[in-house]
């Protein structure tokens, strides 16, 4: 027979140095879901150079006036020594192009495209997001109220959902515009455009959020916190609002950033027709409505207001698109 091995304390009470040395060196730590979407978002970088973009553009709309004062530029000034009076066109290369004025002036009048380039950023931007804000607001509360509690409610409201759907939304656009350029709620001038714009876009494209929170909360209402949560005796607003709307934040905020692009040429749509922002103010739709006489002389004034609304609009879709590939856990 084999003696039993003696150990001592010490022997049993040792740990092997390896685990000892991982525990010590790394920590297991969780993570939660916005660490995690964050993660996925950063490994997407067109998302997030689309970010980036999105961010510079918000920052020039609002530093927008600074900028034109720092540069030394007026989106409303009158330059007609730069225009040849023969041809009403400006004079040099490339629609006038200088170090005084780096992106040319316009045909006729003589004013600087990069300063009417800024002034109209923050137009675009302002209703842009003003008319996403007044939909969200309306969509997501019809939507939650539709789907949380069912029934005839949710015919009501579905079949106004369809109503407004079948509106064609840009004569609707154009009549109500039109008819309230002169003043109307005590306003007039560019403050009555720009909230008959935010209304108008805003009003009508509810439904469309509307739909995708009423079919989330369809889903959502048959889950267990919810029914926990009716157990304990919360009434209707308390499970809409602090239990429902918790969980829809994340397709909100991708529809969103979707939907921001489609109002940016909403709004730019209607300036082109004359019924949107009114000069002088500049606007990039106003400024594509006043190039359309000169395309062909000088393709700059209208190629400029053009990469202006394109770049904008394709830096808001790669972002919802990167939104939503790190808020949606089922994507890869």
């Amino acid at each position: 027979m084999t003696a039993p091995i003696e150990t001592t304390g010490a022997q049993t009470d040792a740990q092997p140095e390896a685990v000892l040395e991982g525990v010590e060196a790394k920590k297991i730590e969780g993570r939660s879901l916005g660490q995690i979407a964050w993660t996925r978002f950063k490994r997407d970088k067109v998302a997030v150079a689309g970010g980036i973009i999105v961010v510079l553009l918000i920052l020039i709309a609002a530093l927008s006036r600074p900028l034109q004062s720092m540069l030394g530029l007026d989106p409303n000034a009158f330059n007609q020594d730069l225009i040849d009076p023969n041809t009403s066109l400006p004079k040099g290369d490339f629609g006038g192009m200088s170090w005084d004025h780096p992106l040319g002036v316009e045909p006729k009048f003589g004013r600087d495209i990069l300063a009417r380039i800024l002034e109209g950023s923050w137009v675009s931007l302002v209703v842009a997001f003003g008319a996403t804000i007044l939909s969200n607001a309306i969509g997501v509360v019809l939507g939650l109220v539709a789907g949380y509690y069912g029934g005839r409610v949710d015919t009501i409201v579905s079949r106004l959902m369809d109503t407004f759907l079948a509106f064609p939304l840009l004569l609707f656009a154009i009549a109500i515009s039109a008819t309230l350029q002169g003043g109307a709620f005590g306003l007039e001038g560019l403050p009555l455009h720009i909230t008959v714009l935010i209304f108008v876009i805003g009003f009508f494209n509810w439904p469309y959020m509307g739909r995708i929170v009423r079919g989330q909360t369809l889903a959502l209402r048959e889950r267990e916190f919810i029914d926990a949560s009716r157990g304990m005796g919360a009434g209707g607003p308390y499970v809409l609002f602090k239990e429902l709307l918790p969980n829809l934040v994340a397709p909100i905020i991708v529809y969103s950033t979707l939907l921001i692009p489609t109002n940016i040429i909403f709004e730019a749509s209607l300036s082109f027709l004359g019924v949107g922002i009114q000069p002088p103010q500049a606007s990039w739709g106003g400024m594509l409505n006043q190039a359309v006489d000169f395309f062909e002389v000088d393709p700059q004034y209208m190629i400029v207001p053009g990469l202006a609304i394109f770049i904008t609009v394709l830096a808001f879709n790669l972002l919802g698109d990167g939104l939503r590939d790190a808020l949606d856990p089922r994507s890869r």
